[in-house]
């Protein structure tokens, strides 16, 4: 679906989809056209990123934009080639590689199907084979007592009656995927051990029933052709173990996200008009549904607080451990549990749209996404199939033509371990196991990353430009100081002055509204309301004559004298200064400030303790920015700036050589999340600056950026390792499987052996990329790496 702007009437602005900025289209330089029309974008970056993945922007990125939609249960995929879809398991077309559902299941362990159907071959075929392996090797140990129907007339024919079972029932899948593979054009690991397997398997049968056929090259020195059934059947069952093996490790990366989908209850009970209440599906509630959540239970979806008074655990959103209290007029979350208290909720946000659903789809849509390291694997993959049926032709005809006899037979064995020992399954999981299961892990720890890129990209970041109001601090003033003058005190003064402030819309006057309501203070509706702009606000309450508002308001009643003092303090303290009279007396100063987060002290030193360079910008002015940044010990800020101007400043360092990643919550901080290198968005913060960023922290603290470091650089280490094991083991395994060995030590591998390496080649690298489950992203800091004031 193309994007089309729609600019206003007078048809010279346009919105960049990917920023949200407006964008003068008369002045633009940079626009994409489309079917629609044209799409207009405020830098190079943003045109970059939009013609990279242009369905990814196709709503439109002012006001709230809607995560990524979750993906059906019915869709099914394949982790190499996550662009290969389709509605019910099956392989993938291209590799060849078993599908798994795009988001598994709550409950489910995995893609049943597949491994109960794979488990049942492997047993049949362990059951054929063991007796198959004994009836050929029996002759080798002494006292087994098969030497004579081993070596009699009936010994290839009873090894024929073995093989064929597990041969074309068990190894079944393994040729329709080979001949699927053929048909597509697209050679893979199953192209090399279904012919490997059938060249065994056929060659055995023609020396059964008409070993005539074969020339003296093929014989041994007794004049018999030499049958390789057990090979046949053994590689099968080693390549069986492998599967599901690899199906069962696979099964473990969507863990994080199953985890996730059994945090969401499955009914919900309904409020009817007349106040029954009824449970129903979690599916059938709808926005505006009326839903009681009981004691103990879990909120059902995103909502409101209509009704009653609870504290509700959010450690599923914010990871703190302690309750949250929640009245009428607070917003829930679906998938928190509800405290001791009732609650009567209005849906909001249900199915796909709530915060669990959004997050789900981040999660899935970052492990199906490709990163650009990928690249490398994918250009060998291309020819590394061919490259090996070329090498187990050259095998073949050097073996016959120099092998020790019987040459034909060494070489049709060594060509068929050539065959079946190459591993590009290994090469092609190395990456996509990785940033499977690091996006779980990154779920899990409050971290959602959009796509691989931004994974892969994160971990070369050395420098750090942070938004200050939201991202710093909480983003809500709050009210941090009460100063009574004499002769009133603390809880009078709060009393009067929040009454008043009760009639004001002002986000000050909601915060000392606040805080009158935490301390339980009863608070009188004021009369003679009056506010007055630029000054603060005047009226009447029980009975006595309040004002509130800056010094210039009391200055015109000559009360404002006896207050600066006090007032001079606070404002070095960080704080907006309020002044307060009583009946025309200085009654006191109320303090308001956004208190930076309890988090981001640590936070900044263990993004320093990371080598990175931090940099504070904001629209404050000098002064209140300054109180922050002493506070948390930093020596870069860059106060009063606009949203295009942080967009500069981004830019501005990207040509100096950084490589930047920009944190911020609010829309003015889109510009520069979609500039940067890699943008970090708060959870806390508006849709379009998390629409507009390659990250999102869930709970809303500069500590995740500490862990999404730490993860981008553990997994980059973990797919390079994986890599090298895929790269080193077919660099390996290939020639040795050739006979190199053999001139120097008389050393040849056995296509059994060779079945059995290849096997578990794609085994340890799966095995390696879950041991990103297991690493640790908090960073260990001694109290002298925090900075206190």
């Amino acid at each position: 679906m193309a994007h089309t702007h729609h600019p206003p009437a007078d048809g010279t602005l346009a919105t960049d989809p990917v920023c949200g900025m407006q964008v003068a289209v008369t002045a633009a330089k940079f626009r994409v056209a489309t079917g629609g029309g044209s799409v207009y974008f405020c830098s190079p970056r943003c045109q970059q990123k939009y013609e990279a993945d242009p369905t990814a922007y196709a709503a439109p990125a002012a006001g709230a934009a809607d995560a990524p939609p979750a993906p059906t249960g019915g869709e099914w995929t394949c982790p190499m080639h996550p662009e290969v879809v389709r509605d019910g398991p099956g392989s993938c077309p291209i590799c060849g590689m078993a599908l798994e559902p795009r988001v598994p299941a709550a409950g489910d362990s995995g893609d049943d199907r597949e491994l109960a159907g794979m488990t049942r071959r492997l047993w049949v075929s362990v059951a054929f084979s063991v007796p198959l392996l004994v009836l050929a090797m029996g002759r080798m140990i002494p006292g087994l007592g098969v030497d004579r129907l081993a070596g009699g007339a009936a010994g290839p024919w009873l090894e024929l009656i073995l093989a064929t079972p597990v041969v074309l029932w068990c190894a079944w899948p393994f040729f329709a995927r080979a001949v699927d593979s053929v048909r597509n054009r697209s050679p893979n690991m199953f192209t090399l051990i279904g012919l490997g397997v059938a060249v065994a398997y056929v060659y055995s049968v023609v020396a059964t029933l008409a070993p005539g056929v074969f020339p003296a090259a093929f014989r041994d020195g007794h004049g018999r052709v030499g049958v390789y059934f057990e090979a046949a059947a053994t590689i099968v069952a080693l390549v069986l173990v492998g599967q599901v093996l690899e199906l069962r490790a696979r099964s473990r990366t969507g863990a994080a996200i199953r985890s996730l989908l059994e945090l969401a209850p499955d009914t919900a009970r309904r409020i009817g008009d007349a106040g029954s209440e009824v449970d129903v599906a979690l599916e059938q509630v709808v926005v505006g549904d009326r839903l009681r959540v009981r004691p103990g239970e879990k909120v059902p979806v995103d909502g409101i607080v209509v009704d009653g008074r609870s504290a509700v655990d959010e450690s599923m959103v914010t990871g703190e451990p302690l309750p949250v209290d929640k009245k009428t007029g607070d917003r829930v979350v679906g998938a928190t549990v509800n405290g001791r208290g009732s609650l009567v909720i209005e849906a909001r946000r249900v199915g796909a749209d709530t915060m669990l659903a959004q997050i789900v789809a981040m999660v899935a849509a970052a492990q199906r996404s490709r990163a650009p390291i990928q690249r490398l694997a994918d250009a060998v993959a291309a020819w590394f199939v061919p490259a090996v049926l070329a090498c187990s032709l050259l095998t073949l005809i050097v073996w016959g033509v120099f092998g020790p006899a019987p040459a034909l037979a060494y070489a049709v064995v060594n060509a068929v371990a050539v065959l079946i020992i190459a591993c590009p399954c290994a090469l092609g999981l190395a990456t996509p196991m990785s940033i499977m299961v690091a996006a779980g892990k990154g779920a899990t720890s409050g971290v959602l990353f959009k796509n691989a890129a931004a994974l892969e990209t994160l971990r070369a970041v050395d420098t750090l430009v942070i938004d200050k109001t939201g991202t710093l601090t909480e983003g809500r003033p709050r009210l941090v100081t009460v100063e009574p003058a004499d002769p009133f005190d603390e809880t009078e003064l709060l009393r009067l002055a929040a009454g008043l402030e009760r009639a004001s819309e002002h986000p000050l006057a909601a915060a000392i509204v606040g805080a009158a309501e935490e301390r339980a203070l009863t608070l009188a509706s004021p009369a003679d309301f009056s506010s007055r702009t630029g000054l603060g606000v005047v009226g009447t309450v029980e009975g006595r004559r309040v004002a509130v508002g800056n010094e210039r308001l009391l200055t015109e009643g000559g009360a404002a004298a006896a207050l600066q003092a006090g007032a001079g303090e606070l404002r070095q303290a960080g704080q907006t200064v309020m002044f307060v009279t009583i009946d025309g007396r200085a009654a006191g100063l109320l303090g308001v400030a956004d208190p930076i987060k309890a988090t981001s002290r640590e936070a900044i030193a263990a993004l320093r303790a990371e080598g990175l360079r931090i940099l504070m910008l904001t629209g404050d002015d000098r002064a209140t920015a300054g109180v922050v940044a002493r506070e948390l010990g930093l020596d870069e800020v860059i106060a009063g700036v606009l949203p295009d101007q942080k967009k500069a400043t981004v830019e501005r360092l990207q040509h100096e050589g950084r490589r930047v990643a920009m944190a911020g919550d609010g829309i003015n901080d889109a510009p520069a999340l979609a500039q940067a290198d890699v943008g970090i968005a708060m959870g806390t913060g508006t849709d379009v600056a998390m629409e507009s960023a390659d990250v999102t922290l869930v709970r809303g603290d500069l500590a995740g950026i500490v862990r999404a470091i730490r993860l981008s650089r553990a997994t980059m280490r973990n797919i390079k390792q994986n890599l090298f094991f895929a790269f080193a083991y077919n660099a390996v395994g290939v020639p040795v499987a050739a006979g190199v060995l053999y001139p120097f030590f008389g050393l040849l591998l056995s296509p059994m052996i060779a079945a059995a390496a290849m096997s578990f080649s794609s085994v340890s690298v799966i095995a390696n990329a879950l041991r990103l489950r297991r690493v640790s992203l908090e960073p260990a800091l001694s109290p002298s790496d925090i900075v206190f004031k």
